[in-house]
């Protein structure tokens, strides 16, 4: 059947989903009734259509400016960078942050062709040099590349006078020793702190 097989490879194409739930999502979505599945058909069309990046911090948003960007209670001089929009969201549930954004848009990786001038490095500058920023938080991931990315920004800020802080990498809440690398205990006892 052309049909099924055609849903079953553009779910496969989805981020974490295998062939296998691919497979079941397919059987489930032709077993439902007609309106749903058109109800989120048209959920997922109205989204893409809609949904944009904020132009000022790159997070998601459908107005002119994202939620966060146009809230004068968020604390203004204090930016918080981000590989991707969807972070800002893990970044919000936390509900301890209470600065703004800046969504870099990737993170540099020499070896897939991309360099500075490929993700927002640029935009931050600018953002630090004319928005009064006093701390540059950055959040990008404790990878090879993340690492990378955050050195490369922190040597940029540096001679403008920012302050830029890392997020600490470490072992987890209930997290036990023996299961832990050895990069990851080298982060936990480098970024101790004084109890």
């Amino acid at each position: 059947m052309e049909s099924i097989e055609k849903l079953i490879g553009n779910l496969n194409r989805l981020p974490g989903i295998g062939i296998k739930t691919a497979q079941r999502l397919a059987y489930h979505i032709i077993t439902m009734p007609e309106e749903t599945v058109f109800e989120l058909a048209d959920s997922i069309a109205d989204a893409r259509r809609r949904i944009r990046f904020c132009p000022v911090c790159g997070n998601y948003t459908e107005d002119e400016l994202c939620e966060i960007c146009s809230d004068p209670k968020r604390t203004q001089d204090v930016l918080c960078v981000v590989k991707d929009a969807r972070d800002v969201i893990f970044m919000e549930r936390m509900r301890e942050f209470h600065g703004r954004y800046h969504v870099l848009g990737g993170v540099l990786s020499p070896m897939d062709g991309i360099g500075p001038d490929r993700i927002r490095i640029a935009e931050l500058i600018d953002r630090v040099q004319n928005e009064k920023i006093s701390e540059v938080i950055l959040a990008t991931n404790p990878d090879v590349e993340g690492e990378a990315t955050a050195s490369y920004i922190a040597k940029q800020l540096k001679p403008l006078g920012v302050r830029v802080t890392r997020i600490a990498h470490g072992i987890p809440i209930g997290g036990n020793l023996e299961y832990i690398d050895e990069i990851t205990l080298f982060k936990a006892i480098e970024n101790r702190r004084e109890m």
